[in-house]
């Protein structure tokens, strides 16, 4: 099975970048998507459709803002469509597929560089959703949980983490919580299968970062540890350019 997430800051945007044709290309079997930015009125989720796939889309109500889509080849046997906390629901954050005995989730972490309210929004977040994952896997033992969590869990994950040490995405207590959120039975996949290699996922649009590689690492292919013999292949796909992130993927047999 192959499974590409993806930020990609804008459907509409990717799609004029020839997303389309660069899933056709590579055909993967479960695609999740972060901040979508937009409603389905908005954009041909035909053209999705016709390369094979069930579309499953989670926009946030404020148009133009943030959301999450998960794709799959074969049709979900369950699907559920957020989370069920209104703050959370209203801003698109989480979709989830079962196929079988495998969930699929994709998740939108919010960000926290506007400000202290958004800070704050998002340490709650991350409490309830560590919480929300734990339950599940004890109902659910093969999850996969794709997404931008905006967070640097590592030094290695971040270009410079000692003038990022207090920028949100690289703070103590968001590290902190990645660490704890791994130690709940989680593996990430990518760090996984190539410690000790520094690659990026994600660089602002500023001071030429991603031709400086000035970047960072915030998006992830996370396994429950049932899952980790089924590990194959994980790569970073820096050489796609249809956002300020690139696709992220992992292979599990």
């Amino acid at each position: 099975m192959k499974i590409v997430n993806y930020n990609l800051n804008g459907v509409r945007a990717a799609m004029n970048k020839s997303l389309i044709s660069w899933l056709r290309h590579k055909n993967p079997d479960i695609i999740c998507f972060q901040e979508i930015k937009a409603h389905t009125d908005q954009f041909e989720v035909k053209e999705f459709e016709d390369l094979g796939y069930h579309s499953l889309w989670f926009p946030a109500e404020k148009k133009g803002y943030s959301g999450v889509a998960l794709l799959s080849k074969q049709k979900p046997d369950k699907v559920i469509i957020g989370c069920g906390i209104d703050a959370y629901d209203s801003e698109g954050r989480i979709i989830r597929a079962d196929f079988g005995d495998l969930t699929q989730i994709s998740v939108y972490i919010p960000s926290g560089t506007m400000g202290d309210h958004r800070q704050n929004f998002k340490m709650q977040f991350l409490d309830f959703f560590l919480e929300f994952i734990d339950k599940l896997h004890k109902e659910r033992p093969n999850i996969i949980i794709s997404g931008d969590y905006n967070i640097c869990h590592e030094a290695i994950d971040i270009h410079d983490p000692i003038r990022n040490a207090n920028v949100s995405g690289f703070l103590p207590e968001e590290r902190m919580w990645f660490t704890d959120y791994l130690e709940t039975g989680l593996i990430d996949t990518w760090r996984y299968l190539n410690p000790g290699i520094a690659k990026y996922s994600w660089w602002s649009y500023r001071a030429n970062a991603r031709v400086k590689n000035l970047g960072w690492r915030i998006d992830y292919n996370i396994v429950t540890e049932q899952l980790k013999s089924s590990i194959k292949n994980a790569e970073i796909w820096n050489d796609a350019y249809h956002s300020d992130h690139c696709p992220v993927y992992l292979e599990i047999d």
